[in-house]
């Protein structure tokens, strides 16, 4: 078991040179917050736009949105989402303020490097898709079940990534609960107890404000949490999703891999024994660099060492 070092303790130096090394690998988690990243500024843009403009007042909706958040973002009432059913998926990827982004794409980050290394790729997009989708679920049912929500059905609208986000966050910690994380003020703290705040801070805070978004939050991370548990049993319950392939709708603008004329016989498939047992003394490699990295910083790694976390985390 190892540590898992907060990335954001860097020097600033170091810390530009990790996120373009990261954003370069156009893996399935970097283009996942390239694209909230993008819808955020996009919103912002034409916002900026139409207030430069004096056309702001009348592009915004009565419950103070923009027209353009407003059509992407979740609607409770069921007969406004019969005629926008795209907002299912596009909720989550629409923030609604920089805090708001920054905070969601770096607990995604962290939780999705973690998840990565236990699970795969293609399962990081699945989980951020169907996290939000009982997120949003969660919400709807809830919005239209209990009394309290009735007077504002008409007009209520959730957005964000936070419930796919806590999917994956929470799937992470089930699959690593016993992971140390290195936080800023805390200490290291294990994986499972962050994820056990988080959910009950949202608990807590559903009278509170904001009760549409709490809720969905939980249902993104009952979801993480029933697809971890089941991952460790070997059932993915995920698999029907997996199959449709939603992974190449993340990475579509990644260049494809050049093709070489392969001059040599393909070798025989390794045996599983073999398989497991060179996987786990990559992981020890790894492990030791992430330690160095800990201790040290990036910069004090070796060519080979980035060109072998580099390599590993393209294989992620």
């Amino acid at each position: 078991m190892y540590s898992y070092s907060n990335p954001y303790q860097k020097q600033p130096r170091e810390y530009w040179t990790a996120i373009k090394l990261f954003f370069s690998q156009k893996s399935a988690l970097s283009n996942l917050i390239l694209i909230n990243i993008i819808v955020f500024l996009f919103i912002n843009l034409v916002n900026l736009f139409l207030f430069l403009f004096s056309m702001d007042q009348a592009f915004v909706q009565t419950n103070g949105v923009s027209r353009l958040v407003f059509w992407l973002s979740l609607p409770a009432d069921l007969s406004a989402l019969i005629l926008k059913p795209w907002t299912l998926i596009s909720y989550m990827f629409v923030q609604e303020g920089l805090f708001h982004l920054a905070f969601n794409m770096m607990v995604l980050y962290v939780g999705g490097q973690i998840f990565i290394n236990y699970l795969s790729s293609k399962m990081l997009v699945t989980t951020y898709i169907l996290g939000g989708l009982s997120g949003a679920l969660l919400y709807i049912i809830s919005f239209n079940l209990f009394p309290t929500f009735s007077a504002n059905v008409g007009n209520a609208i959730a957005l964000g990534s936070s419930a796919s986000v806590l999917a994956i966050f929470a799937a992470s910690a089930t699959r690593a609960p016993e992971l140390k994380m290195q936080l800023f003020l805390f200490g290291q703290i294990k994986l499972k107890y962050i994820a056990i705040v988080l959910i009950v801070l949202d608990i807590l805070n559903i009278q509170n404000g904001n009760a549409g978004g709490h809720i969905a939050h939980l249902g993104g991370a009952l979801y993480g949490f029933s697809f971890a548990y089941y991952s460790k049993k070997g059932k993915n319950i995920g698999s029907f999703f997996e199959n449709l392939n939603l992974e190449r709708f993340i990475t579509w603008f990644k260049k494809p891999k050049q093709k070489f004329k392969n001059v040599y016989s393909n070798p025989r498939p390794s045996k599983d024994e073999d398989y497991l047992r060179r996987k786990a003394e990559e992981q020890a490699s790894i492990d030791e660099i992430l330690e160095k990295i800990k201790k040290s910083g990036y910069e004090s790694l070796s060519a080979k060492e980035k060109a072998q976390l580099f390599d590993a985390s393209k294989r992620s």
